[in-house]
């Protein structure tokens, strides 16, 4: 495997992206894998490592560098504590438009590595990443030909880009993996959310997974179930060997 973090010029500066890819057998597959709210850390560039190793260019961007953070460190379940509050002033701080145009610098960069791929992108994005890795298959229609959002936050809003509408825009295979306990998504959000894919005919899946919480899927949190964790990463799997082959 080989693995480098570089500073990606964007309209707005330049995110500092890890990557990696295998180190033969290429070009391979741009999957494209939006962090969530607590931000870069080894646990994601461990993920990262996990699907490039089934063949695939990841590459794993900091959204928050116009706010000049990268890590963020451990966090204390305290919700009163100050690094919990900066957390959601920094994902507060994005927006949807903020990240496609990122999107876009990512696409264009990967364009010119002989390593990648971009003849057919995936995109995953976990918690407050859900809705733009929903939203880069609907800017990158003719590129994306999947897109999964885990345990994804603000699904179903009454924005024009929100990712149950801007799912319609998509061409690729789209899947939503959603906890049963989760105060980010809950039921009701989960259940409009698989109405309105279903009445628009959207190429779509909406999963619950029972019994679990928020963040299920990161090996580092409190909320980690290892039996859910798999069975997102075979659908994972299963979903980009599908659509990027």
């Amino acid at each position: 495997m080989i693995e480098q973090t570089l500073d990606i010029p964007t309209r707005d500066g330049a995110t500092a992206t890890f990557i990696v890819h295998p180190d033969r057998d290429g070009p391979h597959p741009l999957i494209l894998f939006y962090m969530d709210a607590p931000a870069i850390r080894e646990e994601l560039r461990d993920m990262a490592r996990r699907l490039a190793s089934a063949g695939y260019y990841v590459m794993l961007p900091n959204l928050y560098y116009r706010a000049g953070v990268m890590e963020l460190g451990p966090l204390s379940p305290d919700p009163n504590d100050p690094g919990r509050a900066r957390m959601f002033e920094l994902m507060n701080g994005l927006s949807i438009p903020m990240v496609m145009e990122d999107t876009d610098a990512l696409v264009a960069f990967a364009q010119g590595q002989a390593a990648a791929s971009t003849a057919k992108i995936g995109c995953v994005g976990y918690c407050m990443s859900g809705q733009f890795s929903i939203n880069a298959a609907a800017r990158h229609a003719d590129k994306v030909a999947a897109a999964a959002s885990i345990y994804g936050t603000f699904l179903v809003t009454d924005k024009a880009d929100s990712p149950h509408l801007a799912a319609r825009k998509a061409k690729g295979e789209l899947y939503f993996a959603c906890a049963e306990i989760d105060r980010w998504a809950p039921l009701e959000t989960v259940q409009a959310l698989g109405q309105s894919l279903a009445a628009d005919r959207i190429d779509a899946e909406v999963e619950l997974y029972p019994k679990v919480e928020h963040g299920f899927a990161f090996p580092q949190r409190a909320a980690y179930d290892k039996a859910s964790a798999e069975r997102h990463w075979a659908r994972l799997n299963a979903l980009f060997r599908r659509n990027l082959g």
